[in-house]
């Protein structure tokens, strides 16, 4: 089922026509209303009419989350606090949180592109939606919710955490769509088979992921363990939340609400654009929103756009799952190292769980990373000789991908602390 036809199968040229309208608008909107960048665009040598087109994008200043937390907490809102409805924030792990106000308008506009994004997942009116998304400040929930609910299908507001009811309704309720971060996914797999629950006893079919970055070989271990469709969603809350851009059920790539959500890819280094297919940066400009429209976003996730037609029939542009972020990118001894990276090789073992964490620490001037991973329970025994045999295997094959040594450290089963929220797979040591 296509949600909004008539703009998800519009041809190209009628979507730069849309797109153009818009960014035209946004770009008055903020140059009147947002002091700072306002100063950027003057610097520039810019002013709102030089924006013809939306070919012209590539002539505005980016923002970034600097920018944001710079005008905490609502500095960068172009609409009055009288006509803001709600606001969400970022964890504020890494600083100051990032505070984005949506307008009635804009939660009408959020849930339009999530309950398209559902659609693009194969959800429908007679589902029932289990979302085990965080509620409150993150947008994850209630993101899902009111998407859910536009929809018309049912919506179970159960929040992360407490795995055991999370079962007992998929049961009890027959839940038939699991939203939820991947290794969350993951965690539930492992208390059913505690519980002695087969996926034969529950009704899911479709799982919604997002919220962290998950590769390839985690959709199948998902898929495996759950026998369900592993669908990606992707969104940040600066943008808007979830639903910015979303797998359908052929599952080869992320369709973009591109009516609301205006994409580019540049070099991360030079921050020029570069062209179709290409592997950098993702950009956004938000051309819709009113509580706090964004120009040039720099979202740091890495991907490229692909803007062939699928064979769902939507010609919106689609982007490949995300690769890394070009911030949280680890570079040890010179080497750019993704944990995606090694997620991937550890997946691709029998022997080893899908839960891990890097340790990098700096020596001296060396550089060194540790990587911890869970033991299959199967697998783990007491032979130290075997384990030693599994340790080198590991070894090997992580560091004949990345061209880096490693320190390999095999832990028990459920060892690895779970996460109901994002996981934490990285803690860097160095004073960097």
């Amino acid at each position: 089922m296509i949600w909004n036809e008539s703009i998800e199968c519009a041809s190209r040229s009628t979507m730069k026509n849309i797109q153009t309208v818009r960014l035209k608008a946004t770009v008055q909107r903020i140059y009147h209303n947002i002091p700072y960048y306002r100063k950027k665009m003057q610097e520039a040598g810019l002013t709102p009419e030089h924006i013809r087109t939306v070919d012209d994008l590539h002539l505005l200043p980016f923002t970034t989350k600097t920018d944001l937390r710079d005008s905490y907490p609502f500095g960068s809102f172009t609409a009055p606090m009288s006509e803001i409805v709600r606001v969400h924030a970022s964890s504020g792990t890494t600083g100051r949180p990032t505070v984005v106000g949506y307008t009635r308008n804009d939660i009408a506009m959020w849930s339009e592109n999530v309950t398209r994004a559902l659609c693009m997942a194969g959800v429908h009116q007679n589902d029932m939606v289990q979302v085990a998304y965080g509620y409150g400040l993150f947008t994850g929930g209630l993101g899902l919710h009111y998407g859910t609910e536009n929809l018309g299908a049912t919506v179970i507001p159960i929040s992360g955490g407490n795995t055991q009811k999370q079962i007992q309704l998929m049961q009890d309720f027959g839940s038939s769509v699991l939203c939820c971060t991947p290794s969350y996914a993951l965690y539930i797999a492992e208390v059913l088979q505690e519980m002695n629950i087969t996926p034969e006893d529950l009704k899911l079919r479709v799982g919604i992921f997002g919220a962290e970055p998950w590769s390839e070989s985690m959709r199948h271990e998902i898929e495996d363990k759950l026998h369900i469709k592993a669908i990606d969603i992707y969104g940040l809350s600066e943008i808007v939340g979830p639903g910015v851009s979303c797998e359908c059920e052929h599952q080869c790539g992320m369709h973009v609400n591109e009516d609301h959500f205006l994409p580019e890819i540049i070099d991360p280094e030079t921050l020029q654009p570069l062209p179709p297919g290409e592997v950098g940066e993702l950009v956004f400009s938000t051309i819709t929103k009113e509580g706090i429209p964004l120009l040039r976003y720099r979202t740091r996730d890495l991907t490229r756009l692909i803007y062939d037609q699928c064979a769902c029939g939507r010609t919106l542009v689609r982007m490949e799952k995300c690769k890394g972020r070009s911030d949280d990118m680890l570079i040890i001894r010179g080497v750019n190292v993704f944990p995606s990276q090694i997620e991937s090789i550890l997946l691709n073992m029998s022997e080893t769980a899908p839960h891990y964490l890097l340790i990098v620490e700096r020596e001296g001037n060396l550089d060194t990373l540790k990587v911890q991973v869970e033991v299959n329970e199967q697998f783990f025994s007491d032979e130290v000789k075997a384990l030693q045999n599994l340790a080198k295997k590991i070894k090997s094959n992580i560091e004949s991908t990345l061209g880096i040594s490693v320190t390999v450290q095999l832990v028990e089963p459920k060892s690895i602390e779970r996460s109901v929220g994002k996981a934490k797979r990285v803690i860097d040591k160095r004073q960097l």
